[in-house]
Order: C-alpha cells, then structure tokens, then sequence
C-alpha cells in the first residue's frame, strides 16, 4: 500500500512540474513577441470608449491617496473616464481622503454602499457601482494599487484590437517587494504566477485569468452576466468561468502594468491566501459538479487545472511527506529506494531552473541574491501553502456543511512611503 501511493504521489508531483514547464516556455514565448502588435494598435486607438474605473474600497485610509494620486494622472481622455471609489462600509478616514479628489478632478467620485450590498464583500461593492455607472468599459483596481501611467489606455487597446475578448488582463508587480523576507518570496511567485500560469495558458491554450486587479472587462458582458458573484471569496475567478462559458477569451496583454502592496507580516499573509485558496476552492466545485452542463469545453481543461493544483496536487505532496517522514522512523520497505532521493533532487533542480528562467524576463529580477531566496522559498514557503491548502479545505468544507455565510477578509494595508518608487513608460 506505501508503495502505491508513493508512486501516485511521485506521478502527481511530477505531472505538476513538468506541466509548469511547459508553461514557463509558453510564458517566455509570449515576452518576446506580445509587444510586437502595439505599433499597428496604436492606429485605431482613435474613437476611444468611455471608461469607469471601479476600486473597491474598505477602511482604506493608509493607501487610497497615493492610488488615487496615480488614477489622477492616468493617460487617457479625462471626459472619457469615471473613477468611483466604492467607500464600502467605512469607519475610517477613507471617504474624507477620496473626497478631497472629487474637488480637484471632476472624473473622481465617492460612492458610499447602501443596504442591501453595504458591508457584503468586493462583489457587493463592485455591483453597486456597475449599477451607478454607465461607461462602456469597466476596470478594476484595488485600494493599494498604482498604475502605470498608460496601463488603462493598454487595457482599452486590447479590448478595441480584439473584439472577440471580453477582458484584457494586464500584469501586476509587488510595490514593496524588498521590504521583508515574505514580500520577496511573494514577488517571486507572482512574476511566477503571471508568465507561466497567465503568460504560458495565453500562449499555448488562449486562455487566461482574470485577477483581482488591473483588469477591463466590456460592460456589455458583464451585465449580461448578471454581474459578480456575492458568494464567491474569488469572485475574479468565478467570473472568469462565466466569461469562458459565453464563448469568449479573456486576453493577457502585460503591457497594462500597475504596482500594488504585499502583505508583509504572516498574519496578514495567512488570511489573505486563505481567502484565495477557499475561493478558488468554491469555484472548481461549483462548476465541476455541473462540467457536462458546460457550454464551453475548453475551460473544462481549466477548471480540471485548478482540481489538479488544489487538491490533487497537494494529495501527492502531503503523502509524499508523510511517507518520507515515516520511512525515517519504520522502514516501509519503499521498492523504489534511494531513486527517491534522485527523483527528489532532480525536481528540487527543475523547480530552481523553472522559476530562476521566469525571473530573468523582469528586469533586475535574476540576481545572486533572488537565487538564494527561490531555494530558501522552497524549502520554507512552499512548504506554508501546504498547511494552507488542507486549512483553507477544512475552512471551505465546514462552510459548505453547515451553510455558513460567506465572510470577506479584508486585507490590512502597511505605510508605502521611503519604500521606493516604479517609472512609468
């Protein structure tokens, strides 16, 4: 029996890793050529489309001067643009600081949440304001993010040059990156996260996600869509599954590029990723149980991604653990042998080869100093979001036993100031 799952776990492992391969070329394939499309996009970047710019806004009073600092000087035609800050359930200076905008630019408004949506959560709040706008495009920000100058005018670019998308996804990067050891593991997954998961599934599959962040989505689509999931914790992914399923493609154009803040203390970190991880959760079963209903079969290849990633995955990794802990104690008489610890290192090496390869298409990023951070990483916080999976797991089936309502975390934000600065292009 110790056999057979260890080879179940070594042939799950290694499907994932081989698989993130793949993607890492797929990732650094689109680098090089997605840029090569601007000059002839630039030509019909002419009868632009209005566009409303909501960002979802919760006790926001350390972050949203310098956001709406940034959204004030977005490069796009100011009577075209509606900025709404969504001052949901506020008992903090948020909706003095944002007011204090709405007198200088006349495109930058307060929206407080009213009954029945107030308090409910991101998607409680981004209704509201799809209901109290009527802008063509909607994008969506955070509270902690700064945009680029241009990143809107990216994020519409695509839309215009590719009509049969239904979002355009930009690329986000960690504004406090150097500040503890955690923000600089978490800016190494998310360049991760971005090329291989979001750059390699565009490049090979067409296929992308929608983040939580720095996106633009055609009103028209998701008003048809009956707006964003109030159950959902991942609402950006739920809606990403919808959107697939009406035939359209959500495109990953990474010159839309904004800077947002990190969790920097553990804490902070646990309860954010678990909100992911339970979101996330929440998606794949909701739309696996119904996969034959699914008009779009393509995603169904997706959705069996995040089943694999989330519970398949972590199964192979937690008993190859468990085996590997216990055959130090009692032998359990593993046929496989000392090609274990072969197999181990040679994915130990794949993994160091895969992410350091990643890093070098951020500029600055593969250094000496990143290269001892990714095999401290490995051995450290890729280890956490083991215990966090199974937690989040335990979380998720509680609430879905006992019909739990939905509670959103809201993640604390940390002073960005003397924490250096991001050029625009």
């Amino acid at each position: 029996m110790a056999n057979i799952l260890f080879y179940t776990s070594l042939i799950l492992i290694w499907l994932m890793l081989l698989y993130h391969m793949f993607l890492m070329q797929g990732g650094y394939r689109h680098f090089k050529s997605y840029e090569k499309v601007i000059p002839e996009w630039e030509k019909k970047m002419i009868d632009l489309p209005t566009v409303s710019i909501f960002i979802p806004a919760h006790n926001e009073e350390v972050v949203i001067e310098q956001t709406l600092v940034a959204m004030s000087r977005l490069y796009y035609p100011k009577d075209k643009l509606d900025i709404i800050v969504i001052a949901d359930n506020c008992s903090d200076r948020t909706v003095e600081l944002a007011s204090k905008f709405t007198e200088k630019y006349p495109f930058i408004r307060v929206l407080e949440t009213k009954p029945p949506n107030k308090g409910k959560g991101k998607s409680s709040a981004l209704n509201e304001a799809l209901a109290n706008s009527t802008s063509e495009v909607i994008c969506v920000y955070d509270a902690d993010n700064t945009p680029e100058k241009k990143a809107v005018w990216y994020l519409v670019m695509g839309l215009i040059n590719d009509p049969k998308a239904a979002a355009m996804v930009g690329k986000f990067r960690v504004i406090n990156a150097a500040q503890t050891w955690l923000t600089r593991f978490i800016n190494i997954e998310t360049i991760c996260f971005q090329w291989m998961a979001q750059g390699g599934r565009w490049r090979w599959f067409g296929v992308a996600t929608i983040p939580g962040t720095n996106f633009a989505i055609r009103r028209a689509i998701i008003e048809q869509l009956g707006g964003w999931d109030v159950k959902a914790l991942a609402e950006d992914t739920e809606l990403t599954i919808r959107v697939y399923n009406m035939g359209h493609h959500i495109r990953f154009f990474p010159k839309a590029i904004t800077w947002e803040q990190e969790p920097e203390t553990l804490s902070v970190w646990w309860k954010q990723r678990t909100r992911w991880a339970r979101g996330n959760q929440y998606v794949v079963l909701k739309f696996l149980r119904h996969f034959t209903t699914l008009k779009r079969k393509r995603i169904i290849f997706d959705l069996f991604y995040f089943f694999f990633t989330y519970f398949l995955f972590f199964f192979g990794v937690i008993v190859s653990n468990i085996l590997f802990i216990v055959n130090l104690f009692y032998n359990l008489h593993l046929s496989i042998g000392n090609v274990a610890i072969a197999l181990w290192i040679l994915a130990f090496l794949l993994f160091l080869g895969e992410v350091m390869i990643t890093l070098s298409i951020e500029k600055n990023e593969m250094n000496r100093k990143n290269f001892f951070y990714v095999i401290f990483m490995y051995f450290t916080y890729s280890q956490m979001w083991i215990v966090l999976v199974v937690y989040s797991l335990y979380q998720e089936t509680k609430r879905m036993i006992f019909k739990e309502e939905v509670k959103w975390y809201k993640t604390e934000r940390f002073s960005q100031k003397d924490k250096g600065d991001h050029k625009d292009d």
